[in-house]
This record gives C-alpha cells, sequence and structure tokens, in this order.
C-alpha cells in the first residue's frame, strides 16, 4: 500500500481569538492535483503552512508520507512556492537555479528546469531586474529544482498574465505525469478545474465542500447549498478570465 503524501486530520489554527483554519480534514494521493480553492482569507495558506511545518496546528494533525512535515523537508521530498520569499537580489536566475539545486540529492538537470518555468530568456538575467510575474516563474523554478515527490503551489499565478499562466498550467502537468503529488492554493475557479483532480473549497477556516470539480460546479449551481453558492460567488467576483 502506497503511503498518502499529505494529509491534515481536522487541523485546527487559531492566532489568538482568530481562526484560520477550523477542524479541516484534507488528503492528497500519489500522483494527484489537490487545488484548494476560497477568497482571500479562506484559510488556503494557513493550510499550506501547517502541511509544510511552519505552523503547528493549534489541534489535529499534519503528516507528510505518514511522518512529520519537518522530517519528510529534511529528507528532500517537499518543494514549496509560497507568496512571501526572499532571495539575494543580485544573483541570476541561472545562478538561483543552481544554488538551490544543490541542496537536493537528485535535483533536475538546469536546463530542464529553466524551460519547465519558461525562463529560457531571462537565465542570465539579475533578480532585481526581473517584473513581478518574471519573479513568479523563478519562484516556481526554485520550487520544483530538486524534483521533488510533492510539490506545495500556493497561487502560484497570482501576477501572470494569460499566456505565461498557461504555460505554467502545462508544467504542472508535466510533473503530474511524472508522477509528482501537488497541492496548489488558488482562488481562480479556471485554474482548479483546468488542472485539479479534486478541490478543496474553504471560506472562513472551513471546509465548504469537496470533490472532482464538475461536482462542486453542479453542486453550486443546483441551489441546494448556500454556503457553498456564496464562496462561488465571492470567487467569482475574483476571477479573471484565462
Amino acid at each position: 500500500m502506497q503511503t498518502i503524501p499529505a494529509r491534515l486530520s481536522r487541523a485546527t489554527k487559531r492566532y489568538g481569538d482568530v481562526v484560520a483554519l477550523d477542524d479541516v480534514d484534507l488528503e492528497v494521493g500519489p500522483g494527484e492535483t489537490v487545488a484548494v480553492l476560497g477568497p482571500n482569507g479562506a484559510g488556503k495558506t494557513t493550510a499550506i503552512r501547517v502541511m509544510l511545518g511552519l505552523a503547528e496546528p493549534t489541534s489535529g494533525a499534519a503528516t507528510i508520507f505518514g511522518e512529520s512535515p519537518r522530517a519528510a523537508r529534511a529528507h528532500g521530498r517537499i518543494g514549496a512556492m509560497l507568496q512571501v520569499a526572499c532571495v539575494p537580489p543580485m544573483l541570476t536566475v541561472r545562478e538561483h537555479i543552481e544554488l538551490f539545486s544543490a541542496y537536493y540529492p537528485h535535483p533536475i538537470p538546469l536546463a530542464q528546469t529553466i524551460e519547465l518555468a519558461a525562463l529560457e530568456r531571462l537565465a542570465g538575467r539579475r533578480f532585481h531586474a526581473l517584473s513581478g510575474g518574471e519573479k513568479q516563474r523563478l519562484f516556481f523554478a526554485l520550487a520544483i529544482c530538486g524534483d521533488p515527490d510533492l510539490l506545495f503551489l500556493d497561487e502560484p499565478t497570482v501576477g501572470l498574465d494569460v499566456e505565461t499562466r498557461r504555460l505554467l498550467w502545462q508544467s504542472v502537468r508535466e510533473l503530474v505525469a511524472r508522477g509528482k503529488s501537488i497541492v496548489l492554493t488558488t482562488h481562480y475557479i479556471e485554474e482548479a478545474d483546468a488542472l485539479a483532480d479534486r478541490v478543496v473549497l474553504l471560506a472562513r477556516g472551513k471546509t465548504v465542500a469537496a470533490g472532482t470539480p464538475e461536482q462542486l460546479k453542479a453542486r453550486a449551481g443546483s441551489r441546494g447549498d448556500a454556503a457553498l453558492e456564496r464562496a462561488y460567488l465571492s470567487l467569482t467576483a475574483l476571477k479573471e478570465v484565462a
């Protein structure tokens, strides 16, 4: 039996009186892409941080490949692209990828990482000279360069134009075809629809619904689930045409 790559079990995270995550269950199977979908403030980033071991749950548990998130990180099995990242501004794109790749026992070849992140024309450019969208692509490259078994992508296409977003989607599909498991947070309905095998919809830290994209769209359209409708209306207001 294969070990489950990622699991949240009744995870709750409180910051003082604020409940950022409220009794959430989430499971990611081998070779599966799970999108954690929800409007801003829904608890998506908190869920990622708990699964990565960057935040301890107030109650409940997170496991990665059957062990603690910190142990899984130490074994080099996790890659992560987070919303806040800080890297030396004077290094070039190529130098950053080479540096990060050196931390992993079996990294993806440099040229392949650059291609997957659509950075061929930017490899010699210094970080400080990159646009916001170009920095996003570099952070994606740094997340995947170690050839991790489990990849966390926290709103990876924010700030990207339509063409680059679609290129990134294709790269995610290529990684899944190699057997990688992926946790993707997004507030774009079309992104979850394009990439995810399953969707977990969060609102105010709670799980509103879970299922395939088709199942959730059908439920939202049936007008039989008020909480799901409200969450989808919030997402629709943020939706970009891809």
